[in-house]
């Protein structure tokens, strides 16, 4: 047998991990978070009584396991800094943006009726870039980058064209041809004022569905209630574009029918002049500018899950492109998941030339009287962008912390269950609990077993 001190270092740091008294039920509640990369440790106890006679009905302490603590996942969204807990988020997405368009969740299923459409708004361009197009040309290989005949040079000598027919992975998509011409002040401010943007845009919406009812704004919030669900996405450029469902419900909202005028048409014409007309004011170095979306608007009808495809996008479809960036972040784009307060933290970091300058151009107009009182140093690995991934307007449908507290009672019913107590009703208890925060992370040797143990986790579940 091989003696654990000749093994390779990473090898016998797991070995004596998984010799530890402990590592049974360590493992045992990794598996219960789903292979956590970076577990929080809590120390405390929990005691459960009843709320008309006071008696104690459950008590859990820390101190009667094994290892001592409590783990519990992080919660983090990003795909890039947990994977278990990034899959948890992507699935309660899906689960809140699917119940406001076929019903669940407390909205009945009757919201699948009211009028429904898939926004799409993008930034508009600053620069030619390096393309990936997933369309064909008549030779059936995708088309080349940026085909320019006659083009003369930029400025700079570099040339305007690329006929390149750049893969998926290819690091050039996404980088200007041409960094010297590329304008990264305004891509910065466009990402910064995006979330502004969206709002204005919110607002507008409102005024051409008024407008195109022929009644007051007024008028308009008693007969009718606009509901959404958006979730910004990076493109290879680093621009944000946002992926929207918008919905028209009555007075009440998903629980109201909308009004007879109310029709899918006029959201989606009224989305179209909206989003064309809106602008917002950015002040930059060389005076303000005017940020708008850009030229490429669209529209899609979302139709029920079992329709014909050719009518529009099915729910389970959008439900599941919108979770599907929910996790995503500026790292698709080349930059990094973590915040960056000085060039230098960039040093041994994996970071395009792109994304770099986008960073950098970020620091700098941090450092203008107009921004230096915003937290735009706080968002530059964010390339600029200040706004939640994921937002939703209250009335569109459940929330995530409802959600998260409906799975917890859930596992602790089964948890229960496992272990032959009875269940308890949640509205006649008193739960007293104390916990203290003890580290979080993994320790030497747990970082390859949680690897391990994750891809067996997920294909259980």
């Amino acid at each position: 047998m091989t003696n654990p001190i000749d093994l390779p270092d990473d090898l016998r740091a797991v070995v004596m991990r998984a010799s530890m008294p402990d590592y049974t039920e360590w493992q045992r509640q990794m598996r219960a978070i789903g292979g956590c990369s970076n577990p929080i440790r809590l120390i405390g106890r929990r005691v459960v009584s009843d709320a008309a006679t006071g008696k104690v009905i459950d008590v859990f302490d820390t101190s009667a396991l094994m290892p001592g603590y409590l783990l519990k996942g992080c919660g983090n969204r990003r795909a890039s800094r947990c994977p278990a807990c990034s899959k948890v988020y992507q699935s309660d997405t899906y689960q809140l943006v699917r119940a406001g368009l076929a019903g669940g969740k407390d909205v009945p299923a009757s919201v699948s009726e009211h009028p429904l459409v898939f926004v799409t708004l993008t930034a508009p361009s600053f620069g030619p870039v390096h393309a990936r197009h997933r369309q064909t040309g008549r030779d059936g290989l995708p088309r080349r980058c940026r085909v320019r005949r006659e083009s003369e040079p930029c400025p700079h000598g570099l040339s305007t064209s690329c006929l390149r027919r750049h893969q998926e992975d290819d690091e050039a998509v996404g980088q200007p041809l041409c960094p010297e011409c590329y304008d990264y002040v305004g891509a910065v401010l466009w990402n910064a004022h995006a979330g502004q943007l969206w709002h204005a845009f919110a607002v507008y919406l409102d005024r051409h569905v008024a407008a195109a009812v022929g009644i007051s704004r007024k008028a308009l919030r008693q007969e009718a209630k606009r509901s959404y669900v958006k979730v910004a996405e990076y493109q290879a450029r680093g621009l944000v574009h946002f992926h929207a469902v918008v919905r028209i419900d009555g007075p009440d909202g998903p629980t109201s029918p909308p009004p007879l005028w109310a029709t899918t048409g006029l959201l989606e014409d009224a989305v179209l002049s909206a989003a064309k007309t809106v602008s917002v004011t950015a002040p930059g170095p060389d005076g303000d500018r005017t940020m708008r979306f850009g030229a490429q608007i669209d529209v899609q009808h979302i139709v029920l899950d079992d329709a014909v495809q050719s009518q529009g996008l099915s729910q389970r479809h959008v439900a599941g492109y919108v979770a599907k960036y929910a996790t995503k972040a500026a790292e698709v784009a080349g930059a990094v998941d973590r915040r960056v307060r000085r060039l230098s933290n960039l040093d041994n970091a994996d970071v395009t030339p792109h994304a770099r300058r986008m960073i950098a151009t970020c620091l700098e107009l941090a450092e203008l009287p107009e921004y230096r009182d915003t937290t735009l140093v706080n968002w530059a690995h964010m390339l600029g962008y200040r706004g939640h991934c994921t937002t939703k307007s209250a009335a569109y449908s459940t929330t995530l912390s409802k959600l998260r507290g409906d799975r917890a009672e859930h596992q602790a019913a089964k948890h229960r269950e496992a272990l032959g107590l009875p269940a308890i009703d949640p509205t006649k208890v008193v739960i007293d609990a104390e916990w203290r925060f003890v580290m979080a992370g993994l320790q030497r040797g747990e970082a390859a077993i949680v690897a391990a143990l994750r891809p067996r986790q997920h294909a259980a579940t």
